[in-house]
């Protein structure tokens, strides 16, 4: 059975520091995971409420909280192109989280079809400008899409996304429209999730290895933030590793996950905006069958 580990790498020090951290850790175990990179300026001090509620200090550092605001934004894509690079060097799958992750939180779910065209145009510019190839995935930040943005991910030639929450891959269908790029959805609560919702993090860890036990027909897709769990609650992460590989996971990217997938046998699902339990607002999300 298959655990696909989807990585938003939202900062200029996640990119420089945690996502390195993490590509060692998942070596260690013989794992594969899609990193999604956020490409251009951190502004991240300009959407502080969408960011994981954990310590943010701790997690993200003082620099981090004020970029874009108290201090200049510096442009992740021109400062940690080699640090990028060296993550699929060492064989993991990189995508797209956005090109302005704050940008996109803040306006995307409400966006025109030009700026939301351009939005994801810039982002597969300097994608192709740091890796020198076209970006094959993407994956929204914190699940914020619009109809527009569906349509873009299949005409910009990407070959599966996982921009929504759901129970497995589904083909999405848009305003009765099926776009023919798979969805492939996180199916597990994240990490700062469990931890708003009350738990510690080891009963949140035990709480994400009972949930495994049973997993649905397609495998799981676990998302988690570099910030997160590339700092201090890389231990859990540690164990979370440890306990998937326990209970016979394979633990791969989410190219790996898809590729053996039927597309011709996928579910046609209505992308729907839905509450998620520890997240402030809706998310993209699985919804009914289409004409069932």
């Amino acid at each position: 059975m298959k655990l696909a580990l989807r990585i938003e790498v939202a900062t200029l020090r996640g990119t420089r520091e945690a996502a390195p951290r993490i590509a060692a850790m998942l070596k260690e175990h013989r794992a594969g995971a899609t990193f999604l990179f956020s490409l251009g300026p951190d502004r991240t001090g300009r959407a502080l409420a969408s960011l994981p509620r954990v310590p943010r200090l701790r997690c993200y550092g003082p620099v981090a909280l004020l970029s874009g605001t108290l201090l200049p934004a510096g442009d992740i894509g021109v400062r940690c192109a080699d640090a990028m690079r060296a993550v699929r060097a060492d064989g993991f799958e990189a995508g797209i989280l956005a090109f302005d992750r704050a940008d996109w939180v803040r306006h995307a779910v409400y966006a025109s079809e030009s700026w939301t065209r351009a939005a994801m145009q810039r982002a597969r510019d300097r994608y192709q400008e740091i890796f020198g190839l076209p970006a094959l995935t993407h994956g929204a930040p914190r699940w914020s899409m619009n109809r527009y943005a569906y349509r873009y991910g299949q005409r910009l030639g990407f070959r599966h996304c996982s921009d929504t929450r759901g129970t497995g891959p589904f083909i999405p269908v848009v305003n009765g429209e099926l776009v023919a790029c798979p969805q492939l959805p996180t199916t597990l609560p994240t990490l700062d999730e469990l931890l708003v919702g009350g738990l510690n993090p080891d009963e949140a860890l035990r709480r994400l290895l009972e949930l495994g036990r049973k997993p649905p027909p397609g495998g799981h897709v676990y998302t988690l933030h570099a910030e997160v769990e590339g700092t201090m609650f890389a231990p859990v992460l540690r164990e979370l590793l440890t306990g998937w590989r326990r209970l016979g996971y394979d633990l791969v990217s989410l190219h790996d996950f898809a590729s053996g997938l039927d597309l011709s046998r996928l579910p046609r699902r209505v992308v729907v905006e839905q509450p998620v339990p520890g997240i402030r607002r809706t998310v993209a999300a699985e919804g009914a069958e289409f004409l069932a």
